[in-house]
């Protein structure tokens, strides 16, 4: 048998290994979003992979050789690649962690923070042998390492039975702030996504130098629905408040001219 035929044939035999396992769990995830399987198909292409590749070195008397001197010196080997892939290890190591522990699965929201900062926000598409991908509200995609998902704060929504987003608004010191306060809270019950009741509280929240600031909790099913009842309802208090006479203050920068004031000087 030719060399051709040879590695033709191995390269066919690894496309058909990596074809039927990726049907495998893509028939698996069909019933569950758990990341451990999308990791573990990584590990899985990966293996058969290396393997495909020792196998077919052994056709050879050149590889052959080769491949043995390799096996050989193993422990040697282990300890450079180990060394010169100390963050890819770490990374693949980090995916064993995510995928144990389950913080977050595929198609949930989740928020990842590092020192105090929002690195990542958005919805899990694929978890990676290396990395996890993120698809965020603006359409991009964040490629973070396992690495650095494993070191972060998570937040996941999707652990809490419902989601809460704060609405502020601030109104003038001479408004009827009680009359403002009502009619906040109406509007954020009868929102149809919203699960505000009468009982809502809203609240005075602090002072500007233009007026006071009445902050409420927008309570909805999920995240979807909470972007949307929020920007309603903001919407809909800025109507409101404007049929009821309360005003929503704003600076206003008023420019004088030195000829128009000597026009009114009679100058």
């Amino acid at each position: 048998m030719g060399s051709l035929m040879k590695i033709a044939i191995f390269i066919a035999v690894a496309l058909a290994l990596n074809y039927a396992v990726n049907l495998v769990f893509k028939f698996l995830a069909r019933k569950t979003k758990a990341i451990h399987l999308r990791f573990t198909k990584s590990v899985v292409n990966v293996i058969i992979d290396i393997i495909i590749i020792y196998s077919l070195a052994q056709q050879f008397e050149i590889t052959k050789d080769i491949s043995k001197v390799l096996l050989q010196s193993g422990s040697l080997m282990i300890a450079i690649a180990t060394f010169a892939a100390q963050q890819a290890l770490a990374n693949v190591i980090s995916g064993l962690s995510i995928s144990a522990s389950r913080p977050y699965n595929v198609d949930e929201k989740i928020r990842v923070i590092q020192g105090g900062t929002v690195i990542a926000e958005g919805i899990v598409k694929d978890v990676m042998i290396r990395h996890t991908v993120i698809s965020q509200f603006n359409g991009e995609s964040c490629i973070v390492p396992n690495s650095v998902m494993d070191s972060s704060v998570i937040i996941n929504t999707n652990y809490t039975a419902n989601v809460g987003n704060f609405v502020e608004i601030e109104i003038a010191y001479d408004t009827d702030i009680e009359e403002a306060i009502r009619i906040m809270r109406r509007v954020c019950v009868e929102h149809a996504l919203t699960l505000n009741t009468e009982e809502n509280v809203v609240s005075a929240s602090g002072y500007t130098q233009n007026g006071v600031i009445l902050k409420t909790t927008i309570w909805t099913e999920n995240l979807d629905d909470s972007f949307k009842a929020c920007s309603d309802i903001r919407i809909a208090l800025i109507e409101e408040f404007r049929k009821s006479g309360i005003e929503i203050p704003y600076q206003t920068v008023t420019v004088h001219s030195p000829a128009a004031d000597s026009e009114e000087n009679g100058v």
